[in-house]
């Protein structure tokens, strides 16, 4: 999976920390994902719940 050049570089500069010993800061980059993730599965939510109701 290819991300845009651009992309990548707005999420480079959210998870970026010159304090970190590997560049990058672990809590707000696992938080980022999770957050990702719930919107992903509200989302699965809607179309299964929208499948069910032949919506």
């Amino acid at each position: 999976m290819e991300i845009p050049e651009d992309e990548y570089k707005d999420i480079e500069k959210l998870i970026d920390s010159k304090d970190s010993p590997v560049g990058i800061d672990a809590k707000k980059t696992h938080v980022i994902i999770i957050h990702k993730l719930m919107e992903i599965e509200k989302r699965l939510e809607k179309l299964e719940s929208n499948d069910r109701t032949g919506n």
